[in-house]
């Protein structure tokens, strides 16, 4: 489940969690539109990934993939890549775009317009430096939202474009814990390596 929580985060702080402070608490699924990573389309890696790990549970003993389902439980990908999330009331009360799921990179610049929401940010966070900008539509329970972000820290310098689209599904987050909560538990796990 850690393994899990911890590809989600990852995902999340590609850049794909930029959006509106429309957010409402609860049950939202996430689908990517683009995701390019150094001019390379990670749609296509990502849906290939996801397909090789469906043919490896394919091939487990039955009582083994039931317990893999079980562990992976509602936060694993589909092969289209939407993830669902829950946002808590925190993260629904904030006022700004949420640029990593921690919500430490707090935007520099926010701007709305109507129903758009657009943002410019510059942080340096645990040795990773975020520069980028980006725009949220929303429109009832949808929110669109592209960002364009460069990244530095020691493992080099990288460039990402991405789009998604979320939309909200209620209340209930059946049982998936909220996006604050899993990138603490994250955090927790990379400290204690």
């Amino acid at each position: 489940m850690k393994k899990v929580a911890l590809v989600i985060l990852l995902i999340l702080s590609g850049g794909s969690f930029a959006q509106s402070s429309s957010l409402k608490q609860g049950l939202w699924e996430i689908k990517p539109i683009k995701q390019v990573r150094d001019g390379q389309d990670m749609s296509a890696h990502m849906a290939a990934a996801q397909e090789k790990m469906q043919q490896s549970l394919a091939s487990l003993p039955p009582e083994q993939r039931k317990q893999m389902q079980a562990m992976m439980g509602k936060n694993s990908a589909s092969a289209a890549g939407i993830t669902r999330i829950c946002v808590s009331a925190a993260m629904a009360a904030r006022d700004k775009p949420m640029v990593d799921s921690e919500g430490h990179c707090e935007p520099s610049k926010v701007s709305r317009s109507g129903n758009t929401s657009s943002f410019e940010f510059n942080c340096t966070t645990e040795g990773r430096t975020m520069v980028g900008k980006g725009e949220s539509t929303v429109s009832g329970d949808t929110v669109s939202s592209r960002m364009e972000m460069t990244t530095t820290d020691a493992r080099g310098r990288h460039t990402m474009q991405s789009e998604v689209q979320m939309r909200y599904l209620g209340t209930d987050c059946q049982g998936i814990k909220p996006v604050d909560q899993l990138a603490k538990e994250a955090q927790g796990l990379v400290r204690s390596k």
